[in-house]
């Protein structure tokens, strides 16, 4: 494990995307709350904020940080037949938040896929990814923005946003 013992604490942000594509059925089912499991978007959003504040205990080799706050954005993206879970994961420490935003984001897709699995197993889950960072000796980052590319925003997203916002 790396020593972060002589380093500022600062404030840290991290993005993180990622996708899960499913049958256009199972995509309304599951965007109209109608699945015999339940919400499975408030799973998922409390699932990935859960992830997020134990990256810790699942990573080898991170440290435990005090995560000031999480959000985490669910949109449908309707032409893909996917949802797009997106979490933002801030900070005040000595190391960033990279893994908990990342760590947050396969793990809201993973609880879509298993509340929906019985309808269908054929799910596929992509595109996870750090979309910016800020704060750290390294400075702030952000994904360069390429064409046929989905950064900020995704084909298909001009649909309803179901956007929910958490602090944890």
């Amino acid at each position: 494990m790396v020593s972060v013992a002589e380093r500022p604490s600062t404030n840290r942000q991290a993005m993180a995307e990622g996708w899960i594509s499913m049958d256009p059925h199972v995509l309304q089912r599951i965007t109209k709350a109608d699945l015999p499991k339940g919400d499975v978007l408030a799973v998922a959003r409390i699932a990935a904020i859960q992830a997020a504040k134990r990256t810790w205990e699942l990573i080898p080799l991170c440290h435990p940080l005090p995560i000031h706050g999480v959000e985490v954005q669910i949109s449908p993206m309707v032409h893909q037949s996917a949802l797009r879970v997106q979490a933002s994961v801030t900070t005040h420490a000595q190391t960033g938040v990279e893994m908990e935003a990342l760590t947050a984001v396969q793990v809201g897709l993973l609880a879509i896929y298993d509340m929906a699995k019985a309808l269908d197993p054929a799910m596929e889950i992509g595109g996870v990814r750090l979309l910016s960072k800020q704060g750290g000796r390294h400075g702030d980052w952000r994904r360069p923005h390429t064409p046929g590319q989905a950064v900020e925003s995704s084909p298909g997203e001009q649909a309803e946003s179901l956007k929910d916002s958490h602090t944890g």
